[in-house]
C-alpha cells in the first residue's frame, strides 16, 4: 500500500509514517522542505500542480497539515494563520483528487474534538452538532471543504482528542509542572479532557483503512475522557509527584486570552461511539494504563 501524507513531518505525521514504513508500506510525504527519499516538494499556491503525480500514485491520502492550535495567543493575525494553514492545503488536496485519473481510495482528513465547542459535562458523540466558537467554526469549515472530495473517494474526518506520547504533542508540556513539583488542576478542574494514546491514534488510523464502511466523522479519543482534576491526580501518581498546586483560571486567561477558555478551561467529554460500535479494540482504555505504558 502506498500512502501520501500532507503534514507528515509533524508529531503525528512522523509517528504515523514510521509505523507504516515499519509495517512494510510505502510512505510519501508532501512537504515544503524535502529531506529524505519519498519526500515530495509541494506548494498550495494556485497553479502549482507539480506534486499531483504523487496523488495519482497513492492508495491513501492523509491530510494532517495545519499550524498548532495551542501555538500562541489567538490574535486576529494568528486566527487568520490557523485558518489559512488548514484551508489552503485542504483545498489543494481536494482539487488534486478531483483532477486525478486514479484518485486515492481513501482520504483521511484531520479535524479535532474542538468542533463540538465547550459543552460542560455533556457526553459527546459523532452525532453531536458543532459548537459556535472560533475553533468549532474552523473545524466545521475545514471538514466541509474536505467533504468536497466525496464523489471521488471515501472520506474519514478524524476528530482527534489530545494525543498522549512521551515525546511530542501536549504531554511533555502538561507533565513539566509535575516534574518541577508544581503540578495540579487548572482552573476548576471540572473541565473534561478527551485524550487518546499515540498507540491507539495510530491504531485507529490503520483500522479505518481496512474498514471500507467507515466514512464521515470519527472521534479519535479513548472511551474514558477524564476531568482536568482527575488527569492531574493520575499524572502525578504515575510520575511520583504531588498534584495539589492549582493554576488559577485568571492566570491562564491572562497568559493565553481566548485560547484559554476554548482549549484549556473549557474542554469536551467526547467518546468514540462509532469506533466502539464498529469493533475497534483499544489498547488503552484508561488514562492510568496509558500513562504507565508511556512512562514505562
Amino acid at each position: 500500500m502506498t500512502l501520501l501524507i500532507a503534514g507528515g513531518s509533524g508529531f503525528l505525521g512522523s509517528a504515523l509514517a514510521a509505523a507504516f514504513r515499519a509495517a512494510g508500506h510505502r510512505v510519501m510525504i508532501l512537504t515544503r522542505r524535502p529531506r529524505r527519499e519519498g519526500d515530495v516538494l509541494w506548494s498550495t499556491k494556485a497553479g502549482d500542480t507539480s506534486w499531483r503525480h504523487a496523488v495519482e500514485r497513492s492508495d491513501v491520502l492523509i491530510n494532517l497539515a495545519g499550524a498548532s492550535i495551542a501555538g500562541g495567543r489567538w490574535t486576529e493575525a494568528r486566527k487568520r494563520e490557523l485558518r489559512a494553514s488548514r484551508m489552503e492545503p485542504t483545498k489543494a488536496l481536494v482539487s488534486a483528487i478531483a483532477a486525478a485519473t486514479r484518485p486515492p481510495a481513501v482520504f483521511l482528513s484531520a479535524s479535532a474534538v474542538g468542533i463540538y465547542g465547550v459543552r460542560g459535562d455533556e457526553v459527546i458523540t459523532e452525532e453531536t452538532p458543532p459548537g459556535d466558537d472560533f475553533l468549532a467554526a474552523l473545524c466545521r469549515d475545514w471538514e466541509t471543504l474536505a467533504l468536497e472530495a466525496s464523489p471521488r473517494t471515501r472520506i474519514v474526518l478524524m476528530r482527534s482528542g489530545v494525543v498522549l506520547a512521551r515525546e511530542g504533542g501536549a504531554l511533555p508540556q502538561l507533565a513539566l509542572p509535575f516534574r518541577l513539583f508544581a503540578g495540579g488542576r487548572v482552573g476548576s478542574g471540572r473541565q473534561y479532557l478527551s485524550w487518546i494514546s499515540l498507540t491507539d491514534w495510530i491504531g485507529l488510523v490503520k483500522w479505518t483503512l481496512t474498514r471500507n464502511h467507515v466514512s464521515g466523522p470519527l472521534n479519535l479519543t479513548a472511551p474514558t475522557p477524564v476531568t482536568n482534576a482527575e488527569f492531574a491526580r493520575t499524572l502525578g501518581r504515575v510520575l511520583g509527584r504531588p498534584s495539589f498546586i492549582p493554576t488559577p483560571a485568571f492566570a491562564v486567561r491572562l497568559a493565553l486570552g481566548e485560547l484559554a477558555d476554548a482549549v484549556i478551561l473549557g474542554g469536551q467529554r467526547v467518546v468514540p461511539t462509532r469506533a466502539m460500535a464498529l469493533g475497534y479494540e483499544f489498547t488503552h482504555t484508561t488514562l492510568e494504563a496509558a500513562l504507565r505504558d508511556i512512562y514505562r
